[in-house]
């Protein structure tokens, strides 16, 4: 199999490490093989492909889509190096506001597979960072939604206090105010 699954502390979480084939020209991969993950237990239907260009100090997030749009994200930093967060927004999970983070890279090629109904975002910790995700449900103006990135309650210890964030990030409301 291609691909090394890692189911992180947060149930549903997945830390995904491709095989790279290397030779003088450089590398091919495989990023998404649907047998491969279903056989895992992932089994959605990725629709539609994003990709994001931020710089060095970007933070984007923390942003979900509600019900019945939710989104799942298999998430990829293709250059760059970036920290990434999904926070667990499941109604009734024993998780619920608990907060997860991976450090996803060009160099080292793993991607974070993130169910529905979790928040996602990350900060870029390199000059820049190219980012590429497949969701399960297409974008839906109607059903997007965010949590503070700075969440007291959330306590997630980003690597700045001080990031460059979009004006819509920047009002975010708490999961306390989403409730």
């Amino acid at each position: 199999m291609p691909f090394e699954f890692q189911p992180l502390d947060i149930p549903g979480l997945v830390l995904i490490t491709p095989r790279a084939f290397q030779d003088v020209r450089g590398f091919f991969m495989e990023t998404y093989k649907h047998s491969d993950f279903a056989r895992f237990g992932i089994r959605e239907q990725f629709v539609q492909d994003n990709h994001s260009f931020s710089k060095k100090n970007v933070l984007r997030g923390l942003h979900f889509q509600r019900s019945p749009k939710a989104q799942g994200k298999l998430v990829q930093a293709v250059t760059g190096e970036i920290f990434d967060v999904a926070v667990d927004l499941r109604t009734g999970s024993p998780t619920l506001g608990k907060w997860a983070s991976e450090t996803l890279s060009g160099k080292n090629q793993k991607m974070l597979y993130i169910p529905a109904g979790f928040a996602h975002g990350f900060y870029v910790l390199s000059d820049s960072a190219h980012v590429t995700y497949k969701v399960t449900e297409e974008f839906s103006h109607e059903h997007d939604a965010g949590v503070a990135w700075n969440d007291p309650d959330i306590g997630i210890s980003w690597p700045t206090q001080t990031p460059t964030l979009s004006a819509k990030d920047a009002v975010l409301p708490s999961l306390r105010e989403l409730r």
